[in-house]
């Protein structure tokens, strides 16, 4: 059984930051990629940005320049640090990785933290 479990997230006013983790648990043997999704009220989940196991990234135009994704392979975490936060970055941000144990290959996905941008 693998877990992925989110933090970081809280109420930070515009213009502020934000750094998020996900720590994956279990019965890991490795670890491909990992990323980070949101979920705004109302909308569909939309993919935030994405890191390879060798370090490779790919962000949405929307948080380019102001969020950046990195890795732990060490510690089996992936962080997001969001800068000069916006109103419109308020959603519920997961985590979402695709593992392996001995016997299976598979996407999961963590269950959420909540950001809130407000004044």
């Amino acid at each position: 059984q693998v877990q992925l479990v989110e933090s970081g997230g809280g109420l930070v006013q515009p213009g502020g930051s934000l750094r998020l983790s996900c720590v994956a648990s279990g019965s890991i043997f490795s670890i491909n990629a990992m990323r980070w999704y949101r979920q705004a009220p109302g909308l569909q989940r939309e993919l935030v940005a994405g890191i390879t196991s060798g370090s490779s990234t790919n962000y949405a135009d929307s948080v380019k320049g102001r969020f950046s994704i990195s890795r732990d392979n060490a510690k089996n975490t992936v962080y997001l640090q969001m800068n000069g936060l916006k109103p419109e970055d308020t959603a519920v941000y997961y985590c979402n990785a695709d593992v392996s144990t001995r016997t299976v290959y598979r996407n999961y996905w963590g269950k959420g933290t909540l950001v809130t941008v407000s004044s």
